[in-house]
Protein backbone atom coordinates (compact mmCIF):
# COMPACT_ATOMS: atom_id res chain seq x y z
CA UNK A 1 0.00 0.00 0.00
CA UNK A 2 1.28 3.18 -0.97
CA UNK A 3 2.12 5.93 1.82
CA UNK A 4 -0.87 8.04 0.43
CA UNK A 5 -3.32 5.57 0.85
CA UNK A 6 -2.11 4.35 4.25
CA UNK A 7 -2.47 8.13 5.33
CA UNK A 8 -5.73 8.16 4.03
CA UNK A 9 -7.04 4.85 5.81
CA UNK A 10 -5.68 5.68 9.03
CA UNK A 11 -7.18 8.99 8.61
CA UNK A 12 -10.40 7.75 8.20
CA UNK A 13 -10.10 4.97 10.99
CA UNK A 14 -9.63 7.59 13.03
CA UNK A 15 -12.60 9.96 12.38
CA UNK A 16 -10.56 12.65 10.89
CA UNK A 17 -11.98 14.84 7.91
CA UNK A 18 -9.26 16.12 5.67
CA UNK A 19 -10.29 19.57 6.59
CA UNK A 20 -9.68 18.65 10.08
CA UNK A 21 -6.23 16.79 8.91
CA UNK A 22 -5.33 20.59 7.18
CA UNK A 23 -5.65 22.69 9.48
CA UNK A 24 -3.71 20.62 11.86
CA UNK A 25 -0.78 20.64 9.35
CA UNK A 26 -1.32 24.03 8.73
CA UNK A 27 -1.94 23.95 4.79
CA UNK A 28 -5.26 23.91 2.64
CA UNK A 29 -7.27 20.98 2.13
CA UNK A 30 -6.81 20.99 -1.73
CA UNK A 31 -3.04 20.36 -0.39
CA UNK A 32 -3.60 17.74 2.01
CA UNK A 33 -6.04 16.22 -0.93
CA UNK A 34 -3.13 15.91 -2.68
CA UNK A 35 -1.13 14.43 -0.84
CA UNK A 36 -3.79 11.63 0.09
CA UNK A 37 -4.06 10.87 -3.79
CA UNK A 38 -0.49 10.67 -4.56
CA UNK A 39 -0.55 13.46 -6.38
CA UNK A 40 2.16 15.15 -4.16
CA UNK A 41 4.75 13.82 -2.57
CA UNK A 42 5.21 15.25 0.99
CA UNK A 43 8.39 16.21 2.58
CA UNK A 44 9.69 14.46 5.68
CA UNK A 45 9.15 17.03 8.54
CA UNK A 46 5.11 16.86 6.65
CA UNK A 47 5.37 13.20 6.93
CA UNK A 48 6.30 13.24 10.87
CA UNK A 49 3.53 15.95 11.03
CA UNK A 50 0.80 13.68 10.05
CA UNK A 51 1.90 10.67 12.18
CA UNK A 52 2.34 12.79 15.40
CA UNK A 53 -1.30 13.97 14.55
CA UNK A 54 -2.47 10.15 14.34
CA UNK A 55 -0.20 9.49 17.83
CA UNK A 56 2.28 6.87 15.95
CA UNK A 57 5.86 6.58 14.73
CA UNK A 58 7.07 7.84 11.28
CA UNK A 59 8.42 4.24 10.93
CA UNK A 60 4.83 2.69 11.59
CA UNK A 61 2.98 5.77 8.75
CA UNK A 62 6.31 4.75 6.58
CA UNK A 63 7.14 1.07 6.17
CA UNK A 64 9.84 0.71 3.84
CA UNK A 65 10.09 -2.83 4.30
CA UNK A 66 6.96 -2.89 1.92
CA UNK A 67 9.62 -2.23 -0.71
CA UNK A 68 9.07 1.50 -0.10
CA UNK A 69 11.67 3.83 -1.79
CA UNK A 70 13.51 6.64 -0.18
CA UNK A 71 14.30 9.69 -2.63
CA UNK A 72 16.38 12.43 -1.64
CA UNK A 73 16.14 15.41 -3.74
CA UNK A 74 19.01 18.39 -2.98
CA UNK A 75 18.09 21.55 -4.27
CA UNK A 76 20.15 24.55 -5.99
CA UNK A 77 19.68 26.56 -2.44
CA UNK A 78 20.55 24.38 -0.29
CA UNK A 79 17.53 22.46 0.98
CA UNK A 80 17.78 18.74 1.48
CA UNK A 81 13.79 17.55 0.74
CA UNK A 82 13.45 14.05 1.87
CA UNK A 83 10.43 12.49 -0.28
CA UNK A 84 9.16 8.69 0.75
CA UNK A 85 7.05 6.97 -2.00
CA UNK A 86 6.11 2.93 -2.02
CA UNK A 87 6.19 0.99 -5.15
CA UNK A 88 4.09 -2.35 -4.23
CA UNK A 89 2.95 -4.63 -6.66
CA UNK A 90 -0.47 -4.46 -7.86
CA UNK A 91 -0.99 -8.18 -6.38
CA UNK A 92 0.70 -6.83 -2.80
CA UNK A 93 -1.90 -3.84 -2.65
CA UNK A 94 -4.75 -6.06 -2.76
CA UNK A 95 -3.53 -8.55 -0.31
CA UNK A 96 -2.77 -5.10 2.88
CA UNK A 97 -6.20 -3.81 0.93
CA UNK A 98 -7.56 -6.64 2.41
CA UNK A 99 -5.94 -6.87 5.67
CA UNK A 100 -6.53 -3.22 6.12
CA UNK A 101 -10.87 -3.98 5.00
CA UNK A 102 -10.29 -7.01 8.11
CA UNK A 103 -8.71 -4.33 10.74
CA UNK A 104 -11.43 -1.80 9.53
CA UNK A 105 -14.03 -4.64 10.04
CA UNK A 106 -12.23 -5.32 13.38
CA UNK A 107 -12.13 -2.14 14.34
CA UNK A 108 -16.13 -1.66 14.00
CA UNK A 109 -17.07 -4.46 16.10
CA UNK A 110 -14.70 -3.93 18.59
CA UNK A 111 -16.66 0.08 18.57
CA UNK A 112 -19.45 -1.85 18.93
CA UNK A 113 -19.04 -3.96 21.71
CA UNK A 114 -17.95 -1.37 23.28
CA UNK A 115 -21.01 0.94 23.29
CA UNK A 116 -22.99 -2.00 23.97
CA UNK A 117 -20.36 -2.38 27.42
CA UNK A 118 -21.25 1.46 28.04
CA UNK A 119 -25.06 0.41 27.85
CA UNK A 120 -25.10 -2.06 30.14
CA UNK A 121 -25.90 -1.57 33.74
CA UNK A 122 -23.43 -2.66 36.21
CA UNK A 123 -24.97 -5.27 38.76
CA UNK A 124 -24.11 -5.47 41.77
CA UNK A 125 -23.22 -9.05 43.87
Amino acid sequence: MSVNEKIRRIREAKDLTQEQMAEKLGVSQSAYGDIERGDNDPKLSKLQKIADIFEMQLSELVDLSEKGTLNINFNKRGNNNIYITSSLTEKEMALKDKELAMQAREIENLREIITLLKREPTQQE
